[in-house]
């Protein structure tokens, strides 16, 4: 049986925080650390990462390459000093794709 994993990628202070859920915890400084690390975790049975917004910037290759598989599935979230947006773009994109209209943010005529 396998047992799939959940971890947490971004700046020391904004993540530290997950590991009193139980979530893995990795502090990143540079974006290609953070991208060499989801390429790791993918393999080491990680089905879900959240990435800080601000890592989550400078590595949008990485991120789309493992938006087409299964797994691990990558959200971002905002780090400490509060959300640029990105995180809630990708999830509304998710959602227009998946319905085919923006259920969230449309505009009610």
């Amino acid at each position: 049986m396998c047992m799939y994993k959940m971890g947490v990628i971004g700046d020391k202070d904004s993540v530290l925080g997950f590991k009193a859920l139980g979530l893995s915890v990795f502090p990143v400084t540079q974006p290609e650390q953070a991208a060499r690390l989801i390429h790791r975790l993918a393999k080491e049975n990680y089905a879900v990462l959240f990435i800080t917004e601000p890592i989550a910037k400078d590595i949008q290759e990485t991120i789309d390459r493992y938006s087409a598989q299964p797994f691990p599935i990558i959200t971002l979230i905002p780090n400490n000093a509060g959300s640029m947006g990105l995180g809630m773009k990708g999830i509304k994109a998710s959602v227009e794709k998946a319905v085919g209209v923006d259920i969230l943010f449309g505009e009610r005529g």
